[in-house]
Protein backbone atom coordinates (compact mmCIF):
# COMPACT_ATOMS: atom_id res chain seq x y z
CA UNK A 1 0.00 0.00 0.00
CA UNK A 2 1.66 3.42 -1.39
CA UNK A 3 2.00 6.19 1.18
CA UNK A 4 0.40 8.36 -1.98
CA UNK A 5 -3.27 6.98 -0.05
CA UNK A 6 -2.93 9.65 2.51
CA UNK A 7 -4.15 11.79 0.01
CA UNK A 8 -5.76 9.71 -2.24
CA UNK A 9 -3.30 11.31 -4.90
CA UNK A 10 0.60 10.94 -5.39
CA UNK A 11 3.02 12.91 -4.11
CA UNK A 12 5.87 15.54 -5.17
CA UNK A 13 10.11 16.35 -4.72
CA UNK A 14 11.97 19.73 -3.90
CA UNK A 15 11.68 21.81 -6.45
CA UNK A 16 9.89 24.60 -4.38
CA UNK A 17 12.15 24.88 -2.01
CA UNK A 18 13.99 28.58 -2.12
CA UNK A 19 17.83 28.50 -3.58
CA UNK A 20 18.74 29.76 -0.13
CA UNK A 21 17.50 26.96 1.44
CA UNK A 22 19.15 24.44 -0.64
CA UNK A 23 22.47 26.23 -0.14
CA UNK A 24 22.23 26.28 3.66
CA UNK A 25 21.68 22.38 3.21
CA UNK A 26 25.56 21.06 3.57
CA UNK A 27 26.19 23.49 6.44
CA UNK A 28 23.71 22.44 8.25
CA UNK A 29 24.29 18.17 8.13
CA UNK A 30 26.14 18.31 11.08
CA UNK A 31 23.44 20.22 13.19
CA UNK A 32 20.21 20.03 11.91
CA UNK A 33 18.13 17.92 12.87
CA UNK A 34 17.82 13.98 11.22
CA UNK A 35 14.23 14.91 8.69
CA UNK A 36 13.43 10.82 9.18
CA UNK A 37 13.99 10.59 12.99
CA UNK A 38 11.28 13.61 13.40
CA UNK A 39 8.79 11.51 10.90
CA UNK A 40 9.75 8.41 13.22
CA UNK A 41 8.82 10.37 15.95
CA UNK A 42 5.27 11.12 14.85
CA UNK A 43 4.90 7.88 13.48
CA UNK A 44 5.70 6.09 16.70
CA UNK A 45 2.97 8.93 18.69
CA UNK A 46 0.52 8.14 16.39
CA UNK A 47 1.04 4.35 16.68
CA UNK A 48 0.90 4.80 20.83
CA UNK A 49 -2.80 6.34 20.80
CA UNK A 50 -5.80 4.00 20.99
CA UNK A 51 -7.65 6.12 19.82
CA UNK A 52 -7.36 9.98 18.76
CA UNK A 53 -9.34 12.69 16.72
CA UNK A 54 -8.55 15.51 14.19
CA UNK A 55 -9.74 18.12 11.86
CA UNK A 56 -8.03 18.86 8.15
CA UNK A 57 -8.98 22.08 5.74
CA UNK A 58 -8.11 20.57 2.29
CA UNK A 59 -7.07 22.02 -0.91
CA UNK A 60 -7.49 20.40 -4.29
CA UNK A 61 -5.91 21.85 -7.68
CA UNK A 62 -7.54 20.31 -10.75
CA UNK A 63 -6.50 20.95 -14.07
CA UNK A 64 -7.62 21.76 -17.28
CA UNK A 65 -7.50 23.11 -20.92
CA UNK A 66 -3.41 23.33 -21.18
CA UNK A 67 -2.33 23.74 -18.14
CA UNK A 68 -4.65 26.15 -16.29
CA UNK A 69 -5.71 25.07 -12.46
CA UNK A 70 -8.66 25.34 -10.47
CA UNK A 71 -8.34 24.76 -6.58
CA UNK A 72 -11.57 22.87 -4.80
CA UNK A 73 -11.58 23.08 -0.96
CA UNK A 74 -13.04 20.73 1.18
CA UNK A 75 -13.27 19.54 5.01
CA UNK A 76 -12.38 16.34 6.89
CA UNK A 77 -12.97 15.18 10.31
CA UNK A 78 -11.24 11.90 11.15
CA UNK A 79 -12.03 9.28 14.25
CA UNK A 80 -9.89 6.56 14.76
CA UNK A 81 -10.02 3.87 17.50
CA UNK A 82 -7.67 0.92 17.20
CA UNK A 83 -7.21 -1.72 16.00
CA UNK A 84 -9.97 -1.64 13.23
CA UNK A 85 -12.13 1.02 13.46
CA UNK A 86 -12.39 4.63 11.34
CA UNK A 87 -14.88 7.22 10.28
CA UNK A 88 -13.98 9.97 8.13
CA UNK A 89 -16.98 12.67 7.14
CA UNK A 90 -15.72 14.97 4.18
CA UNK A 91 -17.67 17.82 2.71
CA UNK A 92 -16.84 20.68 0.78
CA UNK A 93 -17.47 21.93 -3.57
CA UNK A 94 -16.67 18.17 -4.92
CA UNK A 95 -17.08 16.27 -1.99
CA UNK A 96 -19.83 15.00 -0.08
CA UNK A 97 -19.41 11.22 1.59
CA UNK A 98 -19.53 9.97 4.60
CA UNK A 99 -16.57 6.62 5.42
CA UNK A 100 -17.32 3.94 7.86
CA UNK A 101 -15.26 1.24 9.12
CA UNK A 102 -16.09 -0.90 12.34
CA UNK A 103 -14.59 -3.83 12.31
CA UNK A 104 -16.51 -6.21 10.04
CA UNK A 105 -17.64 -4.21 7.07
CA UNK A 106 -16.39 -1.04 5.11
CA UNK A 107 -19.68 1.55 3.99
CA UNK A 108 -19.27 4.60 1.95
CA UNK A 109 -22.31 7.10 2.30
CA UNK A 110 -23.17 9.75 -0.20
CA UNK A 111 -25.99 12.08 1.81
CA UNK A 112 -27.07 14.18 -1.08
CA UNK A 113 -27.64 11.62 -3.83
CA UNK A 114 -29.06 9.12 -0.79
CA UNK A 115 -27.01 6.08 -1.91
CA UNK A 116 -24.86 3.74 0.22
CA UNK A 117 -22.16 1.03 -0.73
CA UNK A 118 -20.85 -1.92 2.02
CA UNK A 119 -18.64 -4.92 1.86
CA UNK A 120 -16.74 -6.91 4.10
CA UNK A 121 -13.29 -6.28 4.68
CA UNK A 122 -10.48 -7.30 7.10
CA UNK A 123 -10.46 -6.79 10.91
CA UNK A 124 -8.52 -4.05 10.96
CA UNK A 125 -7.50 -0.87 10.04
CA UNK A 126 -4.22 -1.82 7.76
CA UNK A 127 -5.89 -4.51 5.82
CA UNK A 128 -9.32 -2.72 4.99
CA UNK A 129 -7.52 0.32 3.46
CA UNK A 130 -5.28 -1.65 1.66
CA UNK A 131 -8.58 -3.66 0.47
CA UNK A 132 -10.34 -0.14 -0.12
CA UNK A 133 -7.04 0.87 -2.65
CA UNK A 134 -6.42 -2.37 -4.35
CA UNK A 135 -10.03 -4.29 -4.71
CA UNK A 136 -12.20 -0.96 -4.35
CA UNK A 137 -9.81 1.55 -6.46
CA UNK A 138 -10.89 4.39 -3.77
CA UNK A 139 -8.90 6.24 -1.29
CA UNK A 140 -9.51 8.01 1.41
CA UNK A 141 -7.89 11.38 2.04
CA UNK A 142 -5.27 11.58 5.53
CA UNK A 143 -6.56 7.76 6.29
CA UNK A 144 -3.07 6.67 6.47
CA UNK A 145 -2.49 8.51 9.80
CA UNK A 146 -4.37 5.40 11.28
CA UNK A 147 -2.27 2.93 9.57
CA UNK A 148 0.48 1.10 11.83
CA UNK A 149 2.33 0.73 8.73
CA UNK A 150 2.43 4.58 8.18
CA UNK A 151 6.47 5.21 8.49
CA UNK A 152 6.55 2.34 6.15
CA UNK A 153 4.15 3.77 3.60
CA UNK A 154 6.15 7.08 3.96
CA UNK A 155 10.08 5.84 3.24
CA UNK A 156 8.91 4.01 0.17
CA UNK A 157 10.48 5.21 -2.80
CA UNK A 158 12.35 8.04 -0.74
CA UNK A 159 14.90 9.54 -3.00
CA UNK A 160 16.17 12.88 -0.56
CA UNK A 161 15.14 14.12 3.02
CA UNK A 162 15.56 17.80 3.81
CA UNK A 163 15.26 19.61 7.57
CA UNK A 164 14.22 23.10 6.11
CA UNK A 165 13.75 24.92 9.69
CA UNK A 166 11.36 25.60 12.27
CA UNK A 167 8.37 27.44 11.14
CA UNK A 168 4.82 27.93 12.66
CA UNK A 169 1.09 26.76 11.23
CA UNK A 170 -0.95 28.82 12.43
CA UNK A 171 0.52 30.00 15.86
CA UNK A 172 1.88 26.46 16.69
CA UNK A 173 5.64 26.14 16.23
CA UNK A 174 6.55 23.17 14.06
CA UNK A 175 9.48 21.27 12.51
CA UNK A 176 9.46 21.77 8.74
CA UNK A 177 10.77 18.92 6.85
CA UNK A 178 10.68 18.53 2.96
CA UNK A 179 11.06 14.77 0.75
CA UNK A 180 11.81 13.92 -2.64
CA UNK A 181 10.32 11.28 -4.49
CA UNK A 182 10.69 10.58 -8.47
CA UNK A 183 6.90 11.40 -8.85
CA UNK A 184 6.25 13.70 -6.17
CA UNK A 185 7.54 16.15 -3.52
CA UNK A 186 6.48 15.97 0.14
CA UNK A 187 6.47 18.66 2.72
CA UNK A 188 5.24 18.26 6.49
CA UNK A 189 5.33 20.31 9.27
CA UNK A 190 5.13 18.53 13.01
CA UNK A 191 4.66 20.19 15.86
CA UNK A 192 7.04 20.55 18.38
CA UNK A 193 6.92 19.03 21.33
CA UNK A 194 5.38 16.58 23.34
CA UNK A 195 2.90 16.14 21.11
CA UNK A 196 4.33 15.50 17.57
CA UNK A 197 1.43 15.67 15.28
CA UNK A 198 1.14 16.64 11.64
CA UNK A 199 -0.51 19.85 11.73
CA UNK A 200 0.33 20.57 7.68
CA UNK A 201 0.92 18.65 4.91
CA UNK A 202 1.80 19.96 1.04
CA UNK A 203 2.27 17.36 -2.30
CA UNK A 204 3.16 18.38 -5.54
CA UNK A 205 2.71 16.16 -8.30
CA UNK A 206 5.70 17.33 -9.73
CA UNK A 207 5.47 15.37 -13.13
CA UNK A 208 2.06 15.91 -13.85
CA UNK A 209 1.01 18.61 -16.28
CA UNK A 210 0.57 21.85 -14.07
CA UNK A 211 2.22 19.80 -11.34
CA UNK A 212 -1.23 20.31 -9.17
CA UNK A 213 -0.63 20.96 -5.25
CA UNK A 214 -2.59 19.60 -2.79
CA UNK A 215 -2.71 20.74 0.86
CA UNK A 216 -4.03 20.14 4.12
CA UNK A 217 -3.77 22.38 6.99
CA UNK A 218 -4.84 19.72 10.57
CA UNK A 219 -6.17 21.06 13.49
CA UNK A 220 -8.29 20.62 16.68
CA UNK A 221 -6.54 17.24 17.45
CA UNK A 222 -7.51 15.27 20.09
CA UNK A 223 -5.74 12.34 21.60
CA UNK A 224 -7.72 11.18 24.05
CA UNK A 225 -11.46 11.83 22.62
CA UNK A 226 -14.73 10.22 23.94
CA UNK A 227 -15.95 7.92 21.22
CA UNK A 228 -19.42 6.22 20.73
CA UNK A 229 -19.50 2.36 19.49
CA UNK A 230 -22.35 3.92 16.68
CA UNK A 231 -19.78 6.23 15.41
CA UNK A 232 -18.41 3.88 13.52
CA UNK A 233 -21.65 1.69 12.14
CA UNK A 234 -23.59 3.42 9.49
CA UNK A 235 -27.25 3.19 9.73
CA UNK A 236 -29.34 3.46 7.35
CA UNK A 237 -31.68 6.45 6.95
CA UNK A 238 -35.10 6.71 5.72
CA UNK A 239 -35.22 6.90 2.17
CA UNK A 240 -31.41 6.25 1.57
CA UNK A 241 -30.74 3.37 -1.22
CA UNK A 242 -27.97 0.66 -1.31
CA UNK A 243 -25.94 0.20 -4.54
CA UNK A 244 -22.95 -2.19 -4.75
CA UNK A 245 -19.21 -0.76 -4.93
CA UNK A 246 -17.68 -0.29 -8.92
CA UNK A 247 -14.80 -2.61 -8.94
CA UNK A 248 -13.00 0.36 -10.96
CA UNK A 249 -13.28 3.76 -11.93
CA UNK A 250 -12.11 5.85 -14.95
CA UNK A 251 -10.70 8.98 -14.56
CA UNK A 252 -12.98 12.08 -14.62
CA UNK A 253 -12.22 13.68 -17.63
CA UNK A 254 -11.01 17.27 -17.15
CA UNK A 255 -13.32 19.85 -18.11
CA UNK A 256 -12.60 22.06 -21.04
CA UNK A 257 -13.56 25.60 -19.48
CA UNK A 258 -14.65 26.12 -15.31
CA UNK A 259 -18.42 26.42 -14.80
CA UNK A 260 -19.25 29.35 -13.24
CA UNK A 261 -20.04 27.47 -10.24
CA UNK A 262 -18.21 24.07 -9.74
CA UNK A 263 -21.50 21.73 -9.97
CA UNK A 264 -21.42 18.92 -6.96
CA UNK A 265 -19.65 15.88 -7.94
CA UNK A 266 -19.35 12.26 -6.51
CA UNK A 267 -16.08 12.11 -5.03
CA UNK A 268 -13.75 10.40 -2.59
CA UNK A 269 -13.12 11.19 0.75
Amino acid sequence: MPFNRISGMALSGLVLLSSSALAAETPQKQTSPDPNQLVQRMCDYLKSLDRFSFRAEITDDQVYAGGKKLQYAFETETFVQRPDKLRVNAEGDLINKQFFLNGKTLTLYDPADKVYATTEVPADIEGALENADQKLRFRVALADLASPKLCEHFSKGQRHALYVGSSKVRGVTTDHLAFDRNDIQFQLWIETGKKPVPLKIVINQKNLPASPQWTAILRDWNTAPQLKPDLFTFTTPAGVHLIKFAPSSPPTPAPTEPAAQPAKAGGKP
